[in-house]
């Protein structure tokens, strides 16, 4: 994949107003029922947007989600209107720019909780466990080690958390009383149901996905619908196979590596971020293009 280098700035979009800008994507209001989502080359870790963008993550992140709303549309529907970028910007050179990182969506109801599915026991699981051995309430055997397969997936959502503050990891009980049981057991069930067929796909070609975290809406009949982006790096945390070993925190694809190297930085994790060196900048823009062509290629023989 050629990855065109185009510095994407919100400022260039004028044809349509601006109504959010999140730590990763834009969002323009084409009408009433669609939005124009444009993925940056922005970097968020720990919840913290770092001032050094990431060349061509956008077009990645997009190129990657579109390709599991893709495969995933037969469990359920997603915020793909089918509108191609094109047929909405006037300026051809603009359109040209936004074709691989913008998508046009039906707008939506969000709902105020990601669904997070944990296969691997790392990242705030893995402190979690060893503050009370349970995630989420959720008792865990005794004797698990980090990055640990876990005996089963778990459902482990968190609340939104307001924009400069960090996701909350809530129960089951709490996500049932924010939005319902009825439509909280569906989003655990699909969540789970998604996250096993990606394993699988992944699994044939070299990739362990460890957790990753889906974004869901209503739309205007109530239906509930995949929304924002799915299984990407950063969204996932994707392992290559080969060089996985339990007890560390193992070698990533996703921004994961940006998260190790912070971590060794006397920073306490609140804005503004640090900058990153080039050399860092360049490893993860390469893990980035390493986990599209992974995904998206063939099986691994043998």
């Amino acid at each position: 994949m050629s990855t065109v280098q185009n510095h994407y700035h919100a400022e260039r979009i004028t044809q349509y107003p601006l109504v959010h800008r999140g730590k990763v994507r834009d969002s323009f209001a084409i009408d009433d029922q669609h939005l124009l989502i444009v993925a940056s080359d922005r970097l968020s870790a720990f919840d913290v947007v770092l001032p050094d963008p990431i060349p061509g993550k956008g077009e990645i992140l997009t190129r990657i989600s579109n390709f599991w709303f893709k495969r995933t549309a037969g469990i359920i529907a997603n915020h793909l209107s089918g509108i191609e970028v094109v047929d909405v910007i006037d300026d051809s050179e603009l359109a040209q720019m936004l074709r691989h990182r913008a998508v046009v969506v039906k707008r939506l109801k969000p709902l105020p909780l990601e669904a997070i599915v944990r296969g691997y026991l790392i990242g705030s699981g893995w402190k979690d466990y060893l503050d009370s051995g349970s995630i989420c309430n959720i008792a865990l055997p005794p004797g698990l080690r980090q990055a640990d397969r876990l005996p089963e997936v778990i459902f482990t959502p968190s609340s939104k958390a307001a924009a400069g503050q960090h996701d909350v990891n809530i129960e089951f009980a709490e996500t049932a009383r924010l939005i319902g049981r009825p439509l909280a057991e569906r989003v655990r069930d699909i969540s789970i149901q998604i996250y096993a067929q990606a394993v699988e796909h992944a699994a044939a070609r070299g990739i362990i996905i460890a957790d990753t975290k889906f974004e869901f809406g209503l739309d205007e009949d109530g239906q509930l619908v995949l929304m924002d982006e799915v299984l990407t790096p950063d969204s996932s945390r994707f392992w290559p196979e080969e060089s996985y070993r339990p007890g560390t925190s193992p070698p990533s694809y996703d921004k994961q590596y940006v998260r190790d190297y912070l971590e060794t930085l006397d920073w306490d994790k609140q804005p503004p971020g640090p900058t990153l060196p080039a050399n860092i900048i360049q490893a993860t823009a390469a893990k980035y293009r390493e986990a599209f062509e992974r995904l998206t290629g063939p099986p691994l023989s043998g």
